[in-house]
């Protein structure tokens, strides 16, 4: 659906309601533009239309059951939930157009307070289907069948693999003549990825990550 005619459809449904359910369905109408129509960089897990606080949104918004998503968001914020949710529910009455607008709205409700109770940013829903890798995937399905192992296999893999290329690149630039300035610069350049590497792999095996904090330091740069 376009731009035009989804403003279109809004406007005749909003014509025909109370001024509580338009300015409910103003609201969501905006929600569904920004986030499904404008294209936004891919940084989390959670909140894709098709991650798991969305779709438990959608079995709890179906089963009228508000237990399935007040576990992806904290005790203070449980209060902003179930007023979401149940405005949510009367709207979704009104007709299949006003449904798919309130589901937005609920959608991103849910997935911004349960960010922010991470101290994560959220920067709109992302849509279904994206490229998350083979990690993030490979825990979900780790979880499902309790099988571990395929995952240490990916992991371990992945790790070796980094540090053994890291490793070599920074051990043959190491052979250089005493006195090569421009030389020893080179082998610096490959002396300090390899360093900054094993750091962070170590940090990440030795301490707990809470919440969202590899999506917050994703870019992995070490501060000297």
């Amino acid at each position: 659906m376009g731009k035009d005619e989804m403003a279109r459809r809004n406007g005749e449904i909003m014509t025909a309601f109370p001024r509580w359910t338009k300015a409910f369905l103003a609201a969501s109408s905006l929600f569904l533009v920004t986030t499904v129509l404008a294209p936004r960089p891919v940084l989390a897990h959670c909140d894709g239309l098709d991650g798991p606080v969305v779709v438990a949104a959608r079995d709890a918004l179906e089963k009228g059951d508000i237990e399935k998503v007040l576990i992806w968001v904290q005790k203070k914020d449980e209060t902003e939930i179930r007023k979401a949710f149940g405005q949510t529910l009367v709207v979704r009455k009104l007709g299949p157009n006003a449904r798919e607008l309130a589901d937005m709205y609920f959608f991103e409700t849910l997935v911004r307070v349960h960010r922010a109770g991470e101290g994560a940013s959220f920067t709109g829903l992302k849509p279904s289907g994206r490229d998350l890798g083979p990690a993030i995937p490979g825990a979900d399905k780790a979880l499902e069948t309790g099988d571990v192992d395929p995952l240490v296999r990916l992991l371990v893999g992945a790790v070796e693999k980094g540090l053994r290329e890291r490793f070599a690149q920074a051990r043959a630039a190491r052979n250089y003549q005493a006195g090569d300035v421009e030389a020893g610069r080179e082998y610096i350049e490959k002396y300090v990825p390899f360093i900054h590497y094993v750091e962070r792999l170590y940090r990440s095996a030795t301490t707990v990550a809470a919440g969202h904090e590899a999506e917050i330091g994703a870019s992995g740069q070490h501060e000297d």
